[in-house]
C-alpha cells in the first residue's frame, strides 16, 4: 500500500487546520492507520514546521522509534540522519538538518530541562500515549506549560489507538478530537475451553502447542506475546522443537537485542516465520505477513516495590486494551486469528485499561529532575 492510500489521510485536512486554529490535538486511530509515519510528515509538508523548525515525535520504545525514523526517512527519500532521524539512549543519528526526529519519552524531558523554550522545535507529537508512561505524563504537563508561557508557537498532538479520550480533552482544552476509523481485516478471536495453570503447564509449552494447532488452518506469519526475553527464549526453542513448526522460522524480538537481529525479525522473509516478542510489537510498529497472534496475556510492568524501596519489573495481567491492541496486528493485511490463553470469562474480570505508571512507580527521580530545570 502507498503511503498516501493509508486511512489517515482521511484526516489531513482537519489535522492542518485544527493545528493552524488552536495548536493542540488528539488523533484517536487504530493500529495500522499511518497515524505515527504519516502525521509528522504532513507537519512538515504543511509548512507548519517553518522554515528551520523541526517536530520530535515521542516513542514509548526504542525499538519503536528508531524502526518508525528508519521508515518515514526511505518515505521521505533522504538518509537516515539526516531530514529523519532518531534519539535514543547511548544512540543518536540526527543533523542540523533533521525536521522530523523520533525520540524516547526520558530525551525529551532531559531536553526540557536543559532549554525551557525548546529552541528549534516547532511540534511534539506524543505517540501511542495511552500507555500512560511517567515520563509521557510530565513531558506533556511540562509542553503544556510552555506552550501556555513562552512558546504560544508551540504545536502539540497527542495520538493512540485505545485512548480514553475524554479526560486528555478536557485536560488539553480548547482542542479538538479526530479519530480515524482505519480499514482492518477481521480478527476472529479464540480463548482457551479452561484455565491455564502455567506452574504445571508452562507457558511457553501452552503457547508452542497452540501455534501447532493453528499452524495449518493459516497461512500468515505467526506473532506470539511474551512478557520478557528469558520466556522468549523457552518459547523459541519450545517451537523449534515440534515437527509440526519445522516449515517455520523462528524469530526472538525484544529491546535488548541488537539493531541488526531486530529488523531481521521483522523483514520479509521467504518462509513462513514466527515471531516471539515482548510488548514492544504491540504498538506503533507494523510487521506485515502476520496473520496469527497467539497472546500469553501477561507483560512485565514497572512497580515500585515497597519492601525493597526500589521500582521494579513484575509479570502481571495485561489490560482489555492491550489484549485487543494484540489482537489488531493479526488483521492487518487480511482475515487473521488470535488465540488467547485464558478463558472468555477471565477476560471478562481484566482491567478495562493500565494503570498509569504515576500510579505505580517512585517519582522521586521524575521530582529531582524537574526541580533541576527550575520547576517547583
Amino acid at each position: 500500500m502507498l503511503p498516501r492510500e493509508l486511512p489517515i489521510y482521511e484526516l489531513e485536512t482537519a489535522v492542518v487546520a485544527s493545528l493552524r486554529a488552536q495548536g493542540r490535538l488528539i488523533v484517536q486511530a487504530p493500529t495500522g492507520s499511518g497515524k505515527s509515519t504519516q502525521i509528522p510528515q504532513m507537519l512538515w509538508q504543511h509548512g507548519l514546521l517553518g522554515e528551520k523548525g523541526e517536530v520530535v515525535v515521542l516513542q514509548p520504545r526504542r525499538l519503536a522509534a528508531r524502526m518508525l525514523a528508519k521508515r518515514v526517512a526511505e518515505e521521505c527519500g533522504t538518509a537516515l540522519g539526516e531530514g529523519v532521524g532518531y534519539q535514543i539512549r547511548l544512540e543518536s543519528r540526527v543533523s542540523e538538518r533533521t525536521r522530523i526526529r523520533f525520540v524516547t519519552e526520558g530525551i525529551l524531558l532531559r531536553q526540557m530541562s536543559f532549554d525551557a523554550t525548546l529552541r528549534g522545535v516547532s511540534a511534539l507529537v506524543f505517540d501511542e500515549f495511552h500507555e500512560r508512561h511517567l515520563y509521557g505524563d510530565i513531558s506533556l504537563a511540562r509542553a503544556l506549560q510552555i506552550q501556555q508561557t513562552i512558546r504560544p508557537d508551540l504545536k502539540i498532538i497527542v495520538m493512540s489507538a485505545t485512548l480514553d479520550a475524554g479526560a486528555l480533552k478536557t485536560y488539553l482544552a480548547p482542542c479538538e478530537v479526530l479519530v480515524s476509523h482505519g480499514r482492518s481485516y477481521p480478527v476472529r478471536i479464540e480463548y482457551l475451553p479452561k484455565t491455564a495453570n502455567f506452574d504445571q503447564d508452562a507457558v511457553w509449552d501452552v503457547a508452542a502447542s497452540e501455534c501447532a494447532r493453528v499452524a495449518s488452518a493459516s497461512d500468515g506469519d505467526m506473532l506470539v506475546f511474551m512478557p520478557g526475553a528469558y520466556e522468549i527464549s523457552r518459547t523459541v526453542q519450545a517451537i523449534q522443537g515440534s515437527r509440526v513448526l519445522r516449515e517455520f522460522v523462528v524469530f526472538p524480538l525484544h529491546g535488548e537485542l541488537p539493531p541488526e537481529q531486530q529488523d531481521r525479525a521483522v523483514a520479509r522473509a521467504e518462509t513462513r516465520k514466527i515471531i516471539v516478542s515482548t510488548n514492544v510489537a504491540e504498538t506503533s510498529l507494523t510487521i506485515d505477513g502476520v496473520t496469527v497472534v497467539i497472546d500469553c496475556g501477561l507483560a512485565r510492568m514497572a512497580r515500585f516495590d515497597p519492601h525493597r524501596g526500589i521500582n521494579t519489573l513484575l509479570i502481571e495481567k495485561i489490560s482489555a486494551a492491550s489484549a485487543d491492541q494484540r489482537a489488531g496486528r493479526a488483521g492487518r493485511t487480511a482475515p487473521g486469528v488470535c488465540v488467547r490463553l485464558w478463558t472468555e470469562r477471565e477476560h471478562g474480570q481484566r482491567a478495562p485499561q493500565e494503570l498509569p505508571e504515576v500510579k505505580r512507580l517512585d517519582l522521586s527521580e521524575v521530582v529531582l529532575t524537574l526541580k533541576a530545570s527550575g520547576i517547583e
